[in-house]
């Protein structure tokens, strides 16, 4: 009996898909693969996935600052009548006076906001921390994480590319770069079982180095994914294949940064906002001069510290409703990222994007110095991986990645246009995880 089928991990797998995860794990290079998924979808899945595909090809963003998503009345009313959150809230107020939710509440009771409509059987839960470092449990299903895909490939065609069907080929490898990583191999119904690999490319998880770069060739992924320090890592590997794109997320990616993968690969890099509650958000689109938004069906707020809607143009907390998690669908959420929101002849877009708590620095001269300004001096510079902390006597520490050190002189030189000759101490960032980018315990210096 062929071990690689198996009715509960790949329902529909056929004789070619099996081929391909035998190719993927038993290649003489292959890394050490320390756990198994798979994709878990039905011919029913794949079915509704491609009639929401479709859809989907068909939909743009339509609201603005003028007009309401059409659908939104009637996702509030089925919310309010299916979650148990909300139901023992009593009756459906104005859209306005829903009180927004945040990931502490959902850390209190997820199960509060699962729809009471929802089976059971297939539900799948997975453990996210972020990057506070608070873990969550998080309700998804297979179809949820395939959905996905819907969003990565609406994104890729923004920029002309199209991802290839069949088992022959490599669709999508997601690249991590941590000490323990969840790693695994599957393929992907929804592109005719082309292989899919989540691998860790610390040494670690290899025979000896170089089986790195000898197996990511043997695979030649046409879409590479990851986060900035993954991604650095993969471009210090001497690969002699090419994908068409890479896709960055889970972390900002520095314009430096973005600039030297897309010269060293010959291909584009889209920096994709995502969150584990919500997917993928917008993707950035550098004419547009910010992140366009992907999702039909998620409705995008900027709200102040008290929760209500900024002004026009102004900064706040990015705020969703809607979404395509039928296990927890999104009303009022505040994600704890920041920016402005602005529209487009292609639809709304989120602008000067920062996935953190706006902080602000205190110059020697007693001036206040927005997080922004440090995003700003250091954009240019391709960092994989950065964080400033103010200490409560106001000295500042800057924290980089190994792979950046090298560049602590650059950076002190660029901080300087905004700190003046302020000492700077800088130490390399020793967990190779997110960290919270701009911290402080200055008093002020936090803006909540």
């Amino acid at each position: 009996m062929n071990p690689y089928f198996d009715p509960e991990r790949y329902p529909t797998l056929s004789e070619d898909g099996a081929r391909m995860l035998k190719f993927l794990r038993e290649h003489p290079q292959a890394p050490i693969y320390r756990n198994s998924s798979g994709n878990k979808l039905t011919s029913e899945d794949l079915n509704l996935l491609a009639d929401y595909e479709r859809k989907l090809n068909n939909s743009r963003v339509d609201w603005n600052d003028r007009q309401l998503p059409h659908w939104l009345n009637t996702f509030v009313d089925n919310v309010y009548r299916d979650v148990p959150f909300y139901r023992s809230q009593g009756q459906v107020p104005q859209f306005s006076g829903i009180t927004p939710v945040t990931r502490a509440d959902f850390s209190r009771d997820i199960t509060a906001f699962v729809p009471d409509s929802v089976p059971l059987d297939r539900m799948i839960n997975f453990q996210t921390t972020g990057t506070s470092g608070n873990p969550l449990l998080l309700p998804s299903h297979p179809r949820i994480a395939a959905t996905y895909l819907c969003f990565h490939r609406r994104a890729l065609r923004r920029f002309g590319i199209e991802l290839s069907h069949g088992p022959d080929n490599v669709g999508v490898v997601l690249v991590g770069y941590q000490r323990r990583c969840f790693t695994y191999i599957s393929v992907t119904p929804q592109l005719g079982e082309s292989g899919l690999a989540k691998i860790n490319l610390h040494t670690d998880d290899w025979g000896k180095p170089s089986d790195r770069e000898a197996y990511l060739d043997a695979l030649n992924a046409e879409i590479y994914t990851g986060d900035p320090l993954s991604l650095s890592a993969l471009k210090n590997l001497p690969l002699s294949t090419r994908p068409k794109a890479l896709i960055s997320v889970g972390m900002m990616l520095s314009d430096g940064l973005r600039t030297e993968l897309e010269s060293h690969f010959n291909a584009p890099v889209l920096d994709i906002y995502s969150l584990n509650e919500s997917g993928p958000v917008a993707v950035f689109d550098q004419a547009l001069g910010g992140h366009l938004l992907l999702q039909p069906e998620l409705y995008v707020e900027i709200l102040d510290t008290e929760g209500k809607p900024v002004s026009p143009g102004q900064r706040g907390e990015i705020t969703l409703t809607g979404g395509f998690n039928f296990c927890l669908p999104l009303l009022r959420y505040r994600t704890g990222d920041f920016a402005s929101l602005a529209y487009s002849p292609e639809g709304p877009l989120l602008k000067g994007l920062s996935g953190r708590s706006p902080v602000r620095f205190r110059t020697q001269g007693g001036d206040w110095v927005n997080n922004i300004d440090i995003t700003h001096a250091l954009k240019s510079l391709p960092l994989a991986q950065f964080g400033l902390h103010q200490n409560a006597d106001g000295s500042l520490c800057l924290s980089l990645a190994p792979v950046s050190m090298h560049y602590a002189p650059a950076c002190l030189s660029a901080l300087a246009s905004v700190f003046g000759n302020q000492l700077i101490n800088v130490k390399s960032i020793e967990k190779e995880d997110k960290i919270m980018q701009y911290t402080s315990n200055l008093k002020g210096g936090t803006l909540q």
